[in-house]
């Protein structure tokens, strides 16, 4: 409630939709038709109608936005975004950076919302995904039998690259579908599947699909523990059991922030990244062929915003964001440690792993100092002896683990 002491709010966020003005609320209708100043693209601006205000495009960079919009704060400015301003929209963005008392959201149905009921969809049953000016291998993580995905795409190339990521995965027998233009006069439909999809769709669209598997499909779950065979590897990672006990440990946040130091092939980090929404990574890795490999790692498993340093620790670790989690699966020494230390937020996680003798002893001696949990795990496969099988045992990891409070 704004009273006599709080200024009215100057920025007004309307949604609009392919019907234009048409589909605005009256009050919301005043609102743009009042407008001293609308800033948006330029096909809100052609779906809009006010003759009498400025025009402003969105700036280019894009980040210089906000700079545009406090300029004008004497003024009645209106944004125009497509749908709803705060769902996968710019709106989130300026709300991130404007106070929220000086802002007004009109909202307007979804893509989401529009799509579901074109489907016959529950939308809470579905899974909301955007790659929109992202990168588009991160929907690669949400591919599962039976899940239906609603994709606000990037242009009219992306229901092609996700039809052959669903086909190399096994998966090309899902139904897509393309929705463009949904609300308005020009609104059309294109149907297929992912393994003969063929459509040349306008650039603006929105891609729902029906995930089904073949029996011979990759099945790559978010939580973690993906097999090693997944990853291209020269021998050195954090094996399966071992690195769904590390994740575990870890404890992956939406948003949150992981140093993965010594990340080999980047295992730990794409399994931390794929278990959560916008979960962040940075590896830390000095050999270049290992980052080449957890590159190519994190785009065919759906982690492709993965960032990778090269460096030492602990000078690696100077002028980083201060991470929410720490994977220490190379490089360790006391040094590293109360660098880690100093460095991780409240709350924040940290496990280390060792496999040699001397690794295991800095571990004992840290954890005498530090508390925290101390266990050793070690695996065993079935594999032939002769014409029988037995039990062939990995290499034992000690692993330690600790929040800090």
């Amino acid at each position: 409630m704004v009273n006599a002491l709080t200024p009215a709010p100057w920025l007004h966020i309307v949604g609009i939709g392919e019907d234009g003005m048409d589909g605005l609320t009256p009050a919301t209708r005043t609102i743009v038709e009042a407008a001293e100043v609308i800033v948006g693209g330029d096909r809100h601006h052609t779906l809009s109608s006010n003759p009498n205000a400025e025009r402003i495009a969105w700036p280019s960079p894009f980040d210089a936005m906000i700079n545009t919009l406090e300029s004008l704060k004497d003024r009645r400015v209106v944004v125009l975004v497509t749908g709803d301003p705060l769902w996968f929209s710019v709106g989130a963005r300026i709300g991130r950076a404007i106070p929220a008392d000086q802002i007004v959201y009109h909202p307007q149905l979804s893509a989401f919302q529009l799509a579901s009921a074109r489907m016959g969809w529950s939308l809470a049953d579905c899974e909301t995904l955007t790659v929109h000016g992202r990168p588009v291998e991160q929907m690669i993580a949400f591919i599962q039998p039976d899940q239906r995905l609603i994709v606000l795409t990037t242009g009219a190339e992306t229901p092609g690259q996700i039809a052959t990521f669903l086909t190399d995965r096994g998966f090309g027998g899902s139904s897509m579908t393309v929705l463009a233009a949904m609300g308005g006069a020009r609104e059309e439909r294109f149907d297929g599947t992912a393994a003969d999809w063929s459509h040349d769709v306008p650039a603006f669209n929105t891609l729902c699909i029906e995930c089904v598997a073949a029996p011979d499909a990759a099945l790559l779950p978010r939580v973690p523990g993906l097999a090693d065979d997944l990853f291209q590897s020269d021998g050195t990672m954090t094996k399966r059991e071992v690195r769904a006990a590390t994740v575990a440990k870890l404890m992956p946040m939406r948003g949150a922030l992981l140093w993965d130091i010594g990340t080999g092939c980047g295992s730990v980090a794409i399994e931390w990244m794929r278990a959560a929404r916008y979960a962040r990574a940075i590896g830390i890795e000095p050999r270049t062929d290992r980052r080449a490999m957890a590159a190519e790692n994190a785009l065919a498993l759906g982690a492709p915003k993965l960032e990778l340093i090269d460096g030492k620790v602990p000078q690696a670790l100077e002028n980083l964001e201060p991470p929410d989690a720490v994977f220490i699966g190379g490089g360790l020494s006391p040094e590293t440690f109360e660098a880690v230390w100093a460095a991780v937020r409240p709350l924040g996680r940290v496990v280390a792993n060792a496999v040699t003798l001397e690794s295991e002893a800095q571990l004992i001696a840290l954890h005498k100092l530090h508390g925290g949990d101390l266990v050793r795990l070690q695996t065993h496969r079935a594999d032939p002896v002769g014409a029988f099988t037995g039990w062939r045992p990995s290499m034992p990891v000690t692993q330690w683990s600790l929040i800090k409070r």
